[in-house]
């Protein structure tokens, strides 16, 4: 399926109309699916910036859409995602699932329950450079992983008062960085434990807060994830940089050349290395991948199917089980051990019950 070609006729019930509906609803667009927005704020302007049309309530939205995408503040998700799930609808739910693990892992019951599709918005594994490198990795291009240092920052989202309230938001760490914990894991591996540590001050009412978090991985590499949230004039700006025994790879979102590394040049005759892709949206990457496993079933996909996107509502919790181990260790001072490998199966063997066990 490519961007021109549209999805299956999909109903979308857009819940929610801030900054990440306004990435996610011209995706959709672009895919042929008509749009149907409910939001307490900014419907209307969302819906006729991308020629969807107004609902009043939840159970309005929950009757005419066939899949719901939930992109409302992190503390509504649950209530959101479990109605629509109750509702026989499938859900894609923008990152983090939860504010707290335990609201993830009830999302993913519900979703078994209901024997029905939810996925996290984990964009990033959908930018052509992290997923570029991931395949590079995972291929032994650089050798066995080593050292991965992930960096992510910007301005402190001031436009929204829930995101300086940590029992709201999780704060930087449950909130951005979640991004870059969960890329670790994806190319790294599995993880043991984590190391993580936080400084804030308050500058012109603002929170600036900057955090660090180690990550160790069961197959031995380390990571380090750097989160900042900043003054209004600091740019976004996001950067990766992984070593293994034979390379590295490197990408800074400041520069234009794309992922770079130090390997060696491809024999004659080897087969050359992919290029970033460009020019079409992570967004509209990400939604084309849900929207065809949507299409692809009326109930839930197994992991291994093809038709399954790139992460998984196990992702998603785990990513979540990450970011409050980091929390945990922020406020101990101590690592925090964990086991995600036995996380990852004991969640997989919940995907596998509910309405088909």
């Amino acid at each position: 399926m490519t961007a021109a070609e549209p999805s299956p006729a999909l109903t979308v019930g857009l819940v929610g109309a801030g900054g990440i509906a306004r990435a996610h609803a011209p995706a959709w667009r672009a895919l042929g699916a008509d749009l149907v927005v409910h939001s307490t704020d900014g419907a209307a302007e969302l819906a006729a910036a991308h020629g969807g049309r107004v609902v009043a309530g939840l159970d309005e939205l929950l009757d005419v859409a066939d899949v719901v995408d939930v992109v409302t503040p992190t503390p509504t998700h649950l209530e959101v995602a479990t109605a629509a799930l109750a509702a026989g609808r499938h859900v894609l739910c923008e990152k983090p699932l939860g504010r707290a693990s335990r609201d993830a892992v009830a999302m993913l019951e519900a979703a078994r329950a209901a024997d029905r599709q939810l996925y996290p918005g984990h964009v990033v594994r959908f930018f052509p450079e992290y997923a570029l490198m991931r395949r590079a990795v995972r291929s032994g291009e650089i050798g066995a992983p080593a050292v991965l240092r992930f960096a992510r920052g910007g301005m402190f989202p001031a436009w929204s008062p829930w995101f300086a309230d940590d029992a709201q938001s999780g704060g930087v760490v449950l909130d951005l960085m979640i991004h870059d914990l969960d890329l670790a894991r994806w190319v790294a591996g599995e993880v043991t434990s984590v190391h993580a540590t936080r400084r804030s001050l308050e500058e012109g009412g603002a929170p600036h807060t900057l955090a660090h978090a180690v990550l160790t991985h069961a197959g031995g590499a380390i990571s380090h994830v750097r989160g900042l949230w900043g003054a209004p004039h600091t740019t976004f700006r996001t950067s990766f940089h992984v070593a293994g025994a034979a390379g590295t790879l490197r990408f800074d979102s400041a520069e234009a050349a794309g992922v770079r590394s130090d390997l060696p040049p491809v024999p004659a005759g080897g087969q050359d290395r992919p290029a970033p892709a460009a020019g079409e949206s992570p967004y509209l990457t990400e939604i084309r991948e849900v929207a065809r496993a949507f299409a692809a079933s009326p109930t839930s996909l197994a992991p291994d199917d093809p038709h399954h996107p790139r992460v998984s509502a196990v992702d998603g919790v785990i990513a979540v089980e990450i970011a409050e181990a980091a929390l945990a260790s922020i406020a101990s001072g101590e690592p925090v051990a964990l086991d995600t490998a036995a996380r990852a199966r004991a969640l997989a063997d919940l995907e596998t019950t509910g309405s088909r066990a």
